[in-house]
Protein backbone atom coordinates (compact mmCIF):
# COMPACT_ATOMS: atom_id res chain seq x y z
CA UNK A 1 0.00 0.00 0.00
CA UNK A 2 1.15 3.53 -0.74
CA UNK A 3 2.27 5.89 2.00
CA UNK A 4 1.12 9.47 1.36
CA UNK A 5 1.54 12.75 3.23
CA UNK A 6 0.42 16.27 2.40
CA UNK A 7 0.69 19.75 3.86
CA UNK A 8 -0.02 23.42 3.16
CA UNK A 9 2.03 26.54 3.87
CA UNK A 10 1.16 30.23 3.43
CA UNK A 11 3.82 31.99 1.32
CA UNK A 12 2.65 35.63 1.24
CA UNK A 13 5.12 38.40 0.63
CA UNK A 14 5.13 41.56 2.75
CA UNK A 15 3.03 44.69 2.30
CA UNK A 16 5.02 47.24 0.28
CA UNK A 17 6.93 44.71 -1.81
CA UNK A 18 6.83 44.68 -5.59
CA UNK A 19 4.11 42.90 -7.60
CA UNK A 20 5.07 40.68 -10.54
CA UNK A 21 4.07 42.20 -13.88
CA UNK A 22 6.09 43.18 -16.93
CA UNK A 23 4.19 46.36 -17.78
CA UNK A 24 2.86 47.55 -14.40
CA UNK A 25 4.48 49.27 -11.47
CA UNK A 26 2.39 48.39 -8.41
CA UNK A 27 3.39 47.31 -4.92
CA UNK A 28 1.48 45.15 -2.43
CA UNK A 29 -1.05 47.23 -0.50
CA UNK A 30 -3.16 44.32 0.76
CA UNK A 31 -3.58 40.56 0.62
CA UNK A 32 -6.83 39.63 -1.09
CA UNK A 33 -6.31 35.91 -0.44
CA UNK A 34 -3.35 33.86 0.73
CA UNK A 35 -0.68 32.55 -1.57
CA UNK A 36 0.13 28.96 -0.63
CA UNK A 37 2.54 26.11 -1.23
CA UNK A 38 0.80 22.72 -1.13
CA UNK A 39 2.86 19.52 -1.04
CA UNK A 40 2.02 15.90 -1.82
CA UNK A 41 4.54 13.18 -0.89
CA UNK A 42 3.93 9.68 -2.28
CA UNK A 43 6.02 6.65 -1.30
CA UNK A 44 5.92 3.06 -2.52
CA UNK A 45 8.72 1.10 -0.92
CA UNK A 46 11.98 2.68 -2.05
CA UNK A 47 10.30 4.92 -4.65
CA UNK A 48 9.26 8.41 -3.53
CA UNK A 49 7.99 11.51 -5.35
CA UNK A 50 7.30 14.92 -3.82
CA UNK A 51 5.08 17.29 -5.82
CA UNK A 52 4.65 20.90 -4.73
CA UNK A 53 2.24 23.49 -6.10
CA UNK A 54 3.17 27.16 -5.48
CA UNK A 55 1.01 30.26 -5.96
CA UNK A 56 3.65 32.33 -7.79
CA UNK A 57 4.20 33.26 -11.42
CA UNK A 58 7.17 30.92 -11.86
CA UNK A 59 10.48 30.16 -10.15
CA UNK A 60 13.89 30.75 -11.69
CA UNK A 61 15.77 27.51 -12.21
CA UNK A 62 18.86 28.62 -10.28
CA UNK A 63 16.76 29.06 -7.13
CA UNK A 64 14.79 25.86 -7.64
CA UNK A 65 17.97 23.79 -7.38
CA UNK A 66 18.49 25.15 -3.86
CA UNK A 67 14.85 24.57 -2.94
CA UNK A 68 15.16 20.92 -3.94
CA UNK A 69 18.17 20.49 -1.66
CA UNK A 70 16.31 22.04 1.26
CA UNK A 71 13.24 19.87 0.71
CA UNK A 72 15.25 16.71 0.14
CA UNK A 73 16.88 17.09 3.52
CA UNK A 74 13.55 17.92 5.18
CA UNK A 75 11.52 15.07 3.67
CA UNK A 76 14.11 12.37 2.93
CA UNK A 77 13.35 12.34 -0.80
CA UNK A 78 15.97 12.33 -3.59
CA UNK A 79 16.45 15.85 -4.95
CA UNK A 80 15.49 15.03 -8.52
CA UNK A 81 12.29 13.33 -7.33
CA UNK A 82 11.09 16.72 -6.03
CA UNK A 83 9.16 18.79 -8.56
CA UNK A 84 7.84 22.30 -7.82
CA UNK A 85 5.08 23.50 -10.13
CA UNK A 86 3.68 27.04 -10.14
CA UNK A 87 0.10 28.17 -10.68
CA UNK A 88 1.38 31.20 -12.65
CA UNK A 89 -0.76 33.74 -10.80
CA UNK A 90 -0.11 37.28 -12.05
CA UNK A 91 -0.85 38.81 -8.65
CA UNK A 92 2.20 37.52 -6.81
CA UNK A 93 5.74 38.56 -5.83
CA UNK A 94 8.33 39.75 -8.37
CA UNK A 95 10.07 36.44 -9.11
CA UNK A 96 10.93 36.89 -12.81
CA UNK A 97 13.02 39.63 -14.50
CA UNK A 98 10.26 40.60 -16.95
CA UNK A 99 10.14 44.30 -16.05
CA UNK A 100 12.83 46.85 -16.89
CA UNK A 101 12.04 48.75 -13.69
CA UNK A 102 11.78 45.89 -11.16
CA UNK A 103 14.38 43.72 -9.52
CA UNK A 104 13.78 40.06 -8.80
CA UNK A 105 12.85 39.85 -5.11
CA UNK A 106 15.78 37.83 -3.77
CA UNK A 107 14.63 38.31 -0.18
CA UNK A 108 11.36 36.58 -1.06
CA UNK A 109 13.25 33.70 -2.66
CA UNK A 110 15.22 33.27 0.57
CA UNK A 111 12.05 33.20 2.66
CA UNK A 112 10.43 30.78 0.23
CA UNK A 113 13.32 28.37 0.71
CA UNK A 114 12.45 28.15 4.40
CA UNK A 115 8.73 27.77 3.76
CA UNK A 116 9.27 24.98 1.23
CA UNK A 117 11.48 23.15 3.69
CA UNK A 118 8.70 23.43 6.28
CA UNK A 119 5.96 22.17 3.98
CA UNK A 120 8.13 19.25 2.81
CA UNK A 121 8.89 18.28 6.41
CA UNK A 122 5.20 18.52 7.34
CA UNK A 123 4.16 16.32 4.41
CA UNK A 124 6.72 13.70 5.47
CA UNK A 125 5.56 13.86 9.09
CA UNK A 126 1.92 13.44 8.03
CA UNK A 127 2.57 10.45 5.77
CA UNK A 128 0.42 7.38 6.36
CA UNK A 129 -0.98 4.35 4.55
CA UNK A 130 -3.27 5.53 1.82
CA UNK A 131 -5.43 4.72 -1.17
CA UNK A 132 -5.83 6.90 -4.24
CA UNK A 133 -8.21 7.48 -7.10
CA UNK A 134 -8.26 9.59 -10.22
CA UNK A 135 -10.82 10.86 -12.67
CA UNK A 136 -11.30 12.85 -15.85
CA UNK A 137 -14.01 15.34 -16.75
CA UNK A 138 -14.41 18.70 -18.45
CA UNK A 139 -14.46 22.29 -17.23
CA UNK A 140 -13.80 24.92 -19.88
CA UNK A 141 -12.00 27.67 -18.00
CA UNK A 142 -9.62 28.75 -20.79
CA UNK A 143 -9.72 29.90 -24.40
CA UNK A 144 -7.03 30.31 -27.04
CA UNK A 145 -5.81 33.90 -26.98
CA UNK A 146 -3.66 34.00 -30.13
CA UNK A 147 -5.66 35.92 -32.74
CA UNK A 148 -4.95 35.74 -36.49
CA UNK A 149 -5.39 38.69 -38.86
CA UNK A 150 -5.76 38.75 -42.64
CA UNK A 151 -2.30 40.31 -43.13
CA UNK A 152 -0.64 37.21 -41.64
CA UNK A 153 0.20 38.73 -38.25
CA UNK A 154 -0.96 37.39 -34.90
CA UNK A 155 -1.63 39.16 -31.61
CA UNK A 156 -2.09 37.87 -28.08
CA UNK A 157 -5.62 39.28 -27.72
CA UNK A 158 -8.30 40.61 -30.05
CA UNK A 159 -8.19 44.40 -29.70
CA UNK A 160 -11.51 46.01 -30.59
CA UNK A 161 -13.96 44.93 -33.26
CA UNK A 162 -11.68 44.60 -36.28
CA UNK A 163 -13.01 43.39 -39.63
CA UNK A 164 -9.76 41.61 -40.54
CA UNK A 165 -10.10 38.89 -37.86
CA UNK A 166 -9.83 35.47 -39.54
CA UNK A 167 -9.68 33.05 -36.61
CA UNK A 168 -7.66 31.69 -33.72
CA UNK A 169 -4.15 30.34 -34.06
CA UNK A 170 -4.64 27.21 -31.98
CA UNK A 171 -6.92 25.12 -29.75
CA UNK A 172 -7.80 25.14 -26.07
CA UNK A 173 -8.08 22.20 -23.67
CA UNK A 174 -11.12 21.92 -21.38
CA UNK A 175 -10.10 18.53 -19.97
CA UNK A 176 -10.16 18.44 -16.16
CA UNK A 177 -8.22 15.77 -14.26
CA UNK A 178 -8.25 15.17 -10.51
CA UNK A 179 -6.40 12.89 -8.10
CA UNK A 180 -7.53 12.15 -4.54
CA UNK A 181 -5.79 10.40 -1.63
CA UNK A 182 -7.48 9.01 1.51
CA UNK A 183 -6.09 7.16 4.50
CA UNK A 184 -7.26 3.76 5.81
CA UNK A 185 -10.07 5.50 7.73
CA UNK A 186 -11.27 7.16 4.49
CA UNK A 187 -10.19 10.59 5.71
CA UNK A 188 -9.15 12.78 2.78
CA UNK A 189 -5.40 13.45 2.72
CA UNK A 190 -5.09 15.65 -0.36
CA UNK A 191 -6.59 16.77 -3.65
CA UNK A 192 -4.65 17.42 -6.86
CA UNK A 193 -6.42 18.84 -9.88
CA UNK A 194 -5.32 19.95 -13.33
CA UNK A 195 -6.81 22.32 -15.89
CA UNK A 196 -5.51 24.93 -18.32
CA UNK A 197 -5.71 28.75 -18.36
CA UNK A 198 -3.65 31.84 -17.56
CA UNK A 199 -4.51 33.20 -14.05
CA UNK A 200 -4.54 36.85 -15.15
CA UNK A 201 -7.78 38.25 -13.74
CA UNK A 202 -5.83 40.49 -11.35
CA UNK A 203 -2.89 41.40 -13.59
CA UNK A 204 -1.61 44.81 -12.54
CA UNK A 205 -3.49 44.86 -9.23
CA UNK A 206 -1.99 46.21 -6.01
CA UNK A 207 -2.73 43.13 -3.90
CA UNK A 208 -1.62 39.52 -3.62
CA UNK A 209 -3.99 36.84 -4.90
CA UNK A 210 -3.79 33.22 -5.97
CA UNK A 211 -6.45 34.06 -8.62
CA UNK A 212 -8.81 31.26 -9.71
CA UNK A 213 -6.62 28.38 -8.41
CA UNK A 214 -6.81 29.91 -4.92
CA UNK A 215 -10.54 30.55 -5.11
CA UNK A 216 -11.16 26.99 -6.33
CA UNK A 217 -9.10 25.74 -3.38
CA UNK A 218 -11.25 27.77 -0.98
CA UNK A 219 -14.47 26.41 -2.52
CA UNK A 220 -13.19 22.85 -2.12
CA UNK A 221 -12.24 23.46 1.50
CA UNK A 222 -15.72 24.77 2.26
CA UNK A 223 -16.93 21.25 1.44
CA UNK A 224 -13.97 19.04 2.31
CA UNK A 225 -12.30 20.85 5.22
CA UNK A 226 -8.75 22.22 5.41
CA UNK A 227 -7.26 19.67 3.05
CA UNK A 228 -4.11 20.43 1.01
CA UNK A 229 -5.05 21.19 -2.60
CA UNK A 230 -2.48 21.14 -5.40
CA UNK A 231 -3.17 22.77 -8.77
CA UNK A 232 -1.17 21.86 -11.87
CA UNK A 233 -1.68 24.35 -14.69
CA UNK A 234 -1.60 22.67 -18.09
CA UNK A 235 -0.21 23.74 -21.47
CA UNK A 236 -1.43 27.30 -20.92
CA UNK A 237 1.09 29.30 -22.98
CA UNK A 238 -1.56 30.55 -25.41
CA UNK A 239 -4.66 30.11 -23.22
CA UNK A 240 -6.55 33.09 -21.79
CA UNK A 241 -9.50 33.36 -19.40
CA UNK A 242 -11.68 35.15 -21.98
CA UNK A 243 -13.01 34.18 -25.41
CA UNK A 244 -11.36 35.91 -28.34
CA UNK A 245 -13.54 34.52 -31.15
CA UNK A 246 -16.96 35.54 -29.77
CA UNK A 247 -18.94 38.12 -31.74
CA UNK A 248 -19.92 39.77 -28.47
CA UNK A 249 -17.52 40.36 -25.59
CA UNK A 250 -18.69 38.99 -22.25
CA UNK A 251 -19.22 41.88 -19.82
CA UNK A 252 -17.85 40.80 -16.46
CA UNK A 253 -15.58 42.20 -13.78
CA UNK A 254 -12.22 40.67 -12.95
CA UNK A 255 -13.77 39.18 -9.82
CA UNK A 256 -16.64 37.63 -11.78
CA UNK A 257 -14.26 36.22 -14.36
CA UNK A 258 -12.06 34.68 -11.71
CA UNK A 259 -15.00 33.21 -9.77
CA UNK A 260 -16.46 31.72 -12.97
CA UNK A 261 -13.26 29.77 -13.51
CA UNK A 262 -12.96 28.78 -9.86
CA UNK A 263 -16.53 27.49 -9.55
CA UNK A 264 -16.30 25.50 -12.78
CA UNK A 265 -13.07 23.86 -11.68
CA UNK A 266 -14.04 23.16 -8.05
CA UNK A 267 -17.43 21.82 -9.09
CA UNK A 268 -15.93 19.35 -11.53
CA UNK A 269 -13.36 18.21 -8.97
CA UNK A 270 -16.14 17.51 -6.45
CA UNK A 271 -18.14 15.61 -9.07
CA UNK A 272 -15.14 13.40 -9.83
CA UNK A 273 -14.62 12.73 -6.12
CA UNK A 274 -18.31 11.82 -5.70
CA UNK A 275 -18.04 9.20 -8.47
CA UNK A 276 -14.64 7.82 -7.46
CA UNK A 277 -13.59 4.30 -6.46
CA UNK A 278 -10.28 4.09 -4.58
CA UNK A 279 -7.34 1.81 -5.38
CA UNK A 280 -5.06 0.21 -2.77
CA UNK A 281 -2.10 -0.90 -4.91
CA UNK A 282 -1.57 1.63 -7.72
CA UNK A 283 1.83 1.72 -9.33
CA UNK A 284 4.19 4.67 -8.64
CA UNK A 285 7.03 5.60 -10.96
CA UNK A 286 9.14 8.58 -12.06
CA UNK A 287 11.59 9.30 -14.87
CA UNK A 288 13.07 12.58 -16.05
CA UNK A 289 15.38 13.81 -18.77
CA UNK A 290 17.18 17.10 -19.38
CA UNK A 291 17.11 18.49 -22.90
CA UNK A 292 19.49 21.05 -24.37
CA UNK A 293 17.40 23.23 -26.66
CA UNK A 294 18.45 25.92 -29.12
CA UNK A 295 17.64 29.54 -28.24
CA UNK A 296 16.43 31.96 -30.92
CA UNK A 297 18.08 35.37 -30.61
CA UNK A 298 16.35 38.67 -31.48
CA UNK A 299 16.44 40.31 -34.89
CA UNK A 300 19.48 42.60 -35.18
CA UNK A 301 17.57 45.72 -36.21
CA UNK A 302 14.99 45.27 -33.49
CA UNK A 303 17.74 44.69 -30.94
CA UNK A 304 19.55 47.90 -31.89
CA UNK A 305 16.31 49.87 -31.75
CA UNK A 306 15.53 48.33 -28.36
CA UNK A 307 18.88 49.34 -26.89
CA UNK A 308 18.32 52.89 -28.15
CA UNK A 309 14.82 52.97 -26.66
CA UNK A 310 16.09 51.88 -23.23
CA UNK A 311 18.78 54.57 -23.39
CA UNK A 312 16.02 57.11 -23.95
CA UNK A 313 14.18 55.75 -20.91
CA UNK A 314 17.35 56.15 -18.83
CA UNK A 315 17.60 59.74 -20.10
CA UNK A 316 14.14 60.47 -18.74
CA UNK A 317 11.91 60.07 -21.80
CA UNK A 318 8.39 58.82 -21.04
CA UNK A 319 7.57 56.03 -23.46
CA UNK A 320 4.72 53.48 -23.67
CA UNK A 321 5.06 50.72 -21.07
CA UNK A 322 4.43 48.03 -23.69
CA UNK A 323 7.31 49.22 -25.90
CA UNK A 324 9.64 49.38 -22.90
CA UNK A 325 8.70 45.84 -21.90
CA UNK A 326 9.39 44.42 -25.38
CA UNK A 327 12.67 46.31 -25.68
CA UNK A 328 13.76 44.99 -22.28
CA UNK A 329 12.84 41.44 -23.32
CA UNK A 330 14.97 41.60 -26.47
CA UNK A 331 18.00 43.10 -24.73
CA UNK A 332 17.76 40.67 -21.80
CA UNK A 333 17.62 37.75 -24.22
CA UNK A 334 20.70 38.89 -26.14
CA UNK A 335 22.70 39.71 -23.03
CA UNK A 336 21.95 36.36 -21.38
CA UNK A 337 22.17 34.00 -24.35
CA UNK A 338 24.05 35.84 -27.10
CA UNK A 339 27.33 34.03 -26.42
CA UNK A 340 25.76 30.59 -25.90
CA UNK A 341 22.25 30.30 -27.39
CA UNK A 342 21.29 27.06 -25.63
CA UNK A 343 18.99 26.43 -22.68
CA UNK A 344 18.19 23.34 -20.58
CA UNK A 345 14.68 21.98 -20.13
CA UNK A 346 13.92 19.17 -17.66
CA UNK A 347 10.96 16.96 -18.57
CA UNK A 348 9.49 14.79 -15.79
CA UNK A 349 7.03 11.91 -16.13
CA UNK A 350 5.25 10.61 -13.02
CA UNK A 351 2.99 7.57 -12.92
CA UNK A 352 0.41 7.06 -10.18
CA UNK A 353 -1.91 4.22 -11.11
CA UNK A 354 -3.63 5.02 -14.40
CA UNK A 355 -2.60 8.68 -14.23
CA UNK A 356 0.48 9.94 -16.02
CA UNK A 357 1.72 13.46 -15.21
CA UNK A 358 4.14 15.38 -17.43
CA UNK A 359 5.86 18.32 -15.73
CA UNK A 360 8.16 20.75 -17.59
CA UNK A 361 9.36 24.35 -17.12
CA UNK A 362 8.05 26.14 -20.20
CA UNK A 363 4.81 27.98 -20.86
CA UNK A 364 3.93 25.25 -23.32
CA UNK A 365 1.44 26.15 -26.07
CA UNK A 366 -1.77 24.16 -25.85
CA UNK A 367 -1.31 22.16 -29.06
CA UNK A 368 1.80 20.54 -27.60
CA UNK A 369 -0.12 19.47 -24.50
CA UNK A 370 -2.80 17.91 -26.69
CA UNK A 371 -0.09 16.14 -28.71
CA UNK A 372 1.32 14.59 -25.54
CA UNK A 373 -2.13 13.42 -24.46
CA UNK A 374 -2.87 11.97 -27.90
CA UNK A 375 0.35 9.94 -27.94
CA UNK A 376 0.44 8.99 -24.25
CA UNK A 377 0.07 5.30 -23.28
CA UNK A 378 -1.52 6.36 -19.97
CA UNK A 379 -5.32 6.11 -19.65
CA UNK A 380 -5.26 9.65 -18.20
CA UNK A 381 -2.53 12.23 -18.82
CA UNK A 382 -2.10 15.56 -17.03
CA UNK A 383 0.29 18.30 -18.16
CA UNK A 384 2.01 20.83 -15.89
CA UNK A 385 3.79 23.95 -17.13
CA UNK A 386 6.34 26.18 -15.32
CA UNK A 387 7.43 23.19 -13.23
CA UNK A 388 11.00 22.49 -12.05
CA UNK A 389 12.17 25.99 -12.91
CA UNK A 390 11.26 28.47 -15.61
CA UNK A 391 12.45 28.68 -19.20
CA UNK A 392 10.05 30.67 -21.38
CA UNK A 393 7.02 30.44 -23.61
CA UNK A 394 7.25 27.48 -25.98
CA UNK A 395 5.25 28.53 -29.06
CA UNK A 396 4.24 26.39 -31.99
CA UNK A 397 5.67 27.03 -35.45
CA UNK A 398 2.49 28.96 -36.28
CA UNK A 399 3.08 31.12 -33.20
CA UNK A 400 6.66 31.87 -34.17
CA UNK A 401 5.66 32.74 -37.76
CA UNK A 402 2.74 34.88 -36.58
CA UNK A 403 4.99 36.74 -34.16
CA UNK A 404 3.72 39.23 -31.63
CA UNK A 405 3.95 38.79 -27.87
CA UNK A 406 4.67 35.13 -26.95
CA UNK A 407 5.72 34.55 -30.58
CA UNK A 408 8.74 36.78 -31.30
CA UNK A 409 12.12 36.21 -29.60
CA UNK A 410 12.23 37.75 -26.11
CA UNK A 411 13.84 36.55 -22.89
CA UNK A 412 10.52 34.95 -22.01
CA UNK A 413 9.96 33.59 -25.57
CA UNK A 414 13.39 32.32 -26.39
CA UNK A 415 13.10 28.71 -27.56
CA UNK A 416 13.79 28.14 -31.25
CA UNK A 417 11.46 26.27 -33.61
CA UNK A 418 11.38 22.55 -32.87
CA UNK A 419 11.65 22.89 -29.09
CA UNK A 420 8.01 21.98 -28.46
CA UNK A 421 8.23 18.91 -30.67
CA UNK A 422 11.27 17.69 -28.73
CA UNK A 423 9.47 18.22 -25.42
CA UNK A 424 6.50 16.23 -26.73
CA UNK A 425 8.72 13.39 -27.98
CA UNK A 426 10.62 13.21 -24.70
CA UNK A 427 7.44 13.28 -22.61
CA UNK A 428 5.87 10.45 -24.58
CA UNK A 429 9.04 8.38 -24.47
CA UNK A 430 9.25 8.74 -20.68
CA UNK A 431 5.58 7.80 -20.32
CA UNK A 432 6.25 4.81 -22.54
CA UNK A 433 8.96 3.64 -20.13
CA UNK A 434 6.59 3.99 -17.19
CA UNK A 435 3.92 1.92 -18.96
CA UNK A 436 6.29 -0.56 -20.57
CA UNK A 437 5.35 -3.39 -18.21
Amino acid sequence: MLVIGAASQVINNDIGTVIQGASVDNTVKSIRDDLEANALLVRDGEEAVLLVSCDVGALLSEYVAGFRRTMAEAAGVPERNIIIACSHTHAGPSVLPTSYFKEVDEAYYQRLDGWLGEVAAAAAANARAARVTWGRGQARIGYNRRVCWSDGTHTMHRPGDRDDFIGLEGPDDPEHIALFAVDTDDALIAVLHNNTAHPTSFYGADFLSADYPGAARSHLREVLGQVPVLFLNGAFGDISNTRQDASEVRIETAEQRMQRQAHLMAGETLRLLHEASFHEEPRLGHFYEELELEVQLPDGEKLAASRELLQRVEAGDELPAWEIMLAHGRVLLQDNFGDDPVDTVAVHAVRLGDLGIILQPTELFCQFGLDIKRRSPAPLTAIASVADGYVSYCPTTAGIIGGGYSGEPLWWTRLAPGAGERIVDTACRLLGRLWKD
